[in-house]
């Protein structure tokens, strides 16, 4: 089984909660350590929890952060029973495509802060540098710029931005997603960049999210995991 980023990213937007969980939800350490990359390349995730931001000014942190393999994070979990409960009004937009999943094996580790209506996620994944390029270059079809989500019986409208490749880390992508649902509106930034051996991914949820924050933040991950990790 493989976890796609961009489709479990707005469809988790269209419950008004981040793609790695929502302000609130404490995460639960996971015991145990994922395989590392193949060939013996890459990191566990016991060292991709030690490169974690250990603190945001004017956050605080929603819960411990958890570590394992990707598919067994809580917050993972929790966003793809979202998507299988979610109706797309353009379901072609969900699908995913090739070089746009994460191996539900993958070593990973997350955390999120939160402050007043806000949260910020940050996820570390080991990866081959080869299959992270492939995230980073992926883009979104212009027909799925604008679409509608339907959970339970309320309908929410998302606007998505798209950023041209930036250079965070090794490389990066930024993405915007406007939502309304009913009176209610709200901004998910997300950056996904590619470091040594690894991916991560850090999203901005919230009322007020901004892509400055967003790409401020990744880089301090950036600083944080070059800093740990060997």
């Amino acid at each position: 089984m493989a976890h796609r980023l961009l489709p479990i990213m707005l469809l988790s937007t269209a419950a008004a909660v981040s793609a790695c969980g929502g302000a609130g939800e404490r995460a639960r350490p996971v015991h145990g350590t994922a395989p590392a990359e193949v060939a013996g390349v890459g990191y566990t995730s016991d060292q991709l929890a030690q490169a974690l931001l250990t603190e945001i000014p004017g956050y605080q942190k929603a819960g411990e952060p958890d570590s394992g393999s990707y598919g067994t994070l809580k917050a993972i979990q929790n966003a793809a029973r979202l998507q299988r409960a979610a109706q797309l009004d353009k379901p072609r937009c969900g699908t995913g495509r090739p070089g746009g999943a994460v191996p539900a094996d993958a070593p990973a580790a997350l955390v999120t802060f939160a402050k007043r209506g806000q949260t910020v996620t940050e996820t570390l994944m080991g990866m081959p540098a080869a299959d992270a390029e492939k995230q980073v270059n992926a883009r979104i079809p212009t027909g799925c710029l604008k679409f509608r989500t339907k959970v339970g019986s309320q309908w929410s409208q998302h606007r998505v931005v798209e950023s041209p490749k930036g250079e965070i880390g090794e490389g990066s992508r930024t993405v915007g997603v406007s939502t309304t649902t009913g009176n209610t509106a709200t901004r998910t930034w997300y950056v996904v960049f590619r470091g040594r051996h690894y991916l991560a991914t850090v999203t901005v949820y919230g009322p007020q999210a901004t892509r400055t924050e967003a790409e401020r933040l990744a880089r301090n991950s950036l600083a944080q995991a070059d800093r740990i990790l060997p």
